[in-house]
């Protein structure tokens, strides 16, 4: 069972930028389509980005779209998200999630998940 770890959050003013990394262990993301999930205070988890096993194909929420980059290197079993023009609504707990099956923009798509990093962003 893979686990998953991830790292980079922080405070940033708005305009910034942050990069988040998953760093997965016991088992290889190659077996994985991955995903990036956030959850704002009082808000439900809300979809981010997601890549395919091949990086083929990625998604994004409309939110994100053109600001937000998803990718992945297989070989060092980490997914990053590149953050740029960051604004006070994307204050979250970003969480990554791993899915044994094909990218998916839903909860329920993903099997294993990280416990999250905090991004904060103040305006």
């Amino acid at each position: 069972q893979v686990q998953l770890v991830e790292s980079g959050g922080g405070l940033v003013q708005a305009g910034g930028s942050l990069r988040l990394s998953c760093a997965a262990s016991g088992g290889t993301i190659n077996d994985y389509a991955m995903g990036w999930f956030r959850v704002a205070p009082g808000k439900d988890r809300e979809f981010v980005a997601t890549i395919s096993r091949s990086s083929g194909i990625t998604k994004y929420a409309d939110s994100v779209k053109g600001r937000f980059t998803i990718s992945r290197d297989n070989a060092e079993n980490t997914v990053y998200l590149q953050m740029n023009r960051l604004e006070p609504e994307d204050t979250a707990v970003y969480r990554c999630a791993a899915s044994e099956h094909v990218v998916s923009i839903q909860v329920v798509g993903y099997d294993y998940w990280g416990q999250g990093t905090q991004v904060t962003v103040s305006s």
